[in-house]
C-alpha cells in the first residue's frame, strides 16, 4: 500500500474537538499538524496513540505502520482482505486498507466503547459490513471468533504504552492462529528498550505457533540504542523475503529485517509466555 493520493482540499477538521475529550476508560486529545489540520494525531492519557490523515487515509505517519503495509502487500495479493485489527484507537491501519483495497472487510476490536463511537465520528470511519467496530478485551473477542475466518490479524493493544500480558501469551497466540485462514497472516506492534528482552520472549512464543516467523525494526533499536517499535509478522506460509526487503527499502527510513537463523540467534534461550507461569519460572 504505497500508492499516493491526491489529498482533498476539504478534509472536514471543523469538527474536530479542541479539547480534552473523556472516554470510557480515560482521556482522548486530538492534535492537529501545524500547517496542516487535517494530519491530526490521538493522544489517549498523554500517550501518542494514532495518527491520520483526513485528506488521505493512505498515507501513514507512524513507521510501524509503513513496514505493516510492506508486509501485507508482499504476502497478499492485490485485492480485498479479510483483515482483523486487535486494537482499534482511530483505526489508521484500517482506513488505509480500506482505501487501497476496497471490497475489504474490516474488524476493529476497541476495548473502549465511548473511544469506538467518537473515532468513528472524528475521522469518518467506513461503515459495516466494510468495517465493524467491536466493544470488548481483544483477547476475548479472538476466543469468541470463528475459526478460519481471517486472512489477517493484526495486534496492536496497549494500555499505558505498554503491550498487556494476556495478548501475547502462547494461548493468545493460538487464539489469533486459530481465527486465521490456513497460510494466513499475523502482523504484531510492540514497544521495547534494550536489551529487547521483551521482543525475544515474543519471537519465542510466535514461533512455537507459526511455522514462520521475521523481526522488523529501525536498525538504532536492534542494536540497542533506543526504545521504539518492532514489528512482528508470522504466517504458516513462507515469507517472500526478496519481496519484503525491496518494499522496506523504498521507506523514508531504513530498516532491518531478520529472519531465520539470524532471528534464531536473536531470540536465544528465551521461552514463550504462558498464561500459567509453571512454578519454576519462566520469562515474562
Amino acid at each position: 500500500m504505497s500508492r499516493r493520493r491526491r489529498p482533498s482540499q476539504d478534509a472536514p477538521t471543523s469538527d474536530l474537538p479542541t479539547e480534552p475529550v473523556p472516554t470510557s476508560l480515560g482521556m482522548a486529545e486530538l492534535v492537529r499538524e501545524p500547517g496542516a489540520p487535517h494530519r491530526v494525531t490521538l493522544f489517549l492519557d498523554g500517550f501518542e496513540s494514532s495518527h491520520v490523515d483526513l485528506a488521505d487515509p493512505t498515507q501513514l505517519e507512524f513507521e510501524y505502520m509503513q513496514q505493516m503495509c510492506v508486509l501485507l502487500d508482499a504476502t497478499r495479493p492485490a485485492g480485498p482482505v479479510r483483515a482483523l485489527h486487535l486494537g482499534g484507537a482511530a483505526c489508521a491501519l484500517a482506513r488505509a486498507v480500506e482505501a487501497e483495497r476496497p471490497g475489504s472487510s474490516q474488524l476493529a476490536v476497541e476495548i473502549d466503547e465511548a473511544l469506538a463511537a467518537l473515532v468513528r465520528r472524528w475521522f469518518k470511519l467506513p461503515r459495516s459490513p466494510r468495517l465493524r467496530i467491536r466493544t470488548g478485551d481483544a483477547r476475548e473477542v479472538t476466543e469468541a471468533l470463528r475459526p478460519q475466518s481471517w486472512e489477517v490479524a493484526v495486534r496492536d493493544v496497549f494500555a499505558d504504552a505498554r503491550v498487556p500480558r494476556h495478548v501475547r501469551t502462547l494461548e493468545a497466540t493460538a487464539a489469533v492462529h486459530r481465527a486465521l485462514v490456513p497460510g494466513g497472516l499475523y502482523l504484531v506492534n510492540l514497544t521495547d528498550r534494550p536489551p529487547l528482552h521483551q521482543t525475544r520472549v515474543e519471537v519465542a512464543t510466535l514461533q512455537q505457533t507459526f511455522a514462520h516467523v521475521i523481526l522488523v525494526t529501525d536498525p538504532a533499536i536492534l542494536r540497542g540504542r533506543r526504545y521504539g517499535n518492532v514489528v512482528l509478522a508470522a504466517s504458516d506460509q513462507p515469507f517472500p523475503l526478496t519481496e519484503v526487503e525491496r518494499g522496506l527499502r523504498r521507506l523514508p527510513l531504513p530498516v532491518r529485517l531478520l529472519a531465520g537463523p539470524e532471528l534464531d540467534r536473536f531470540r536465544g534461550t528465551n521461552v514463550p509466555v504462558r498464561d500459567v507461569v509453571p512454578a519454576s519460572g519462566e520469562s515474562t
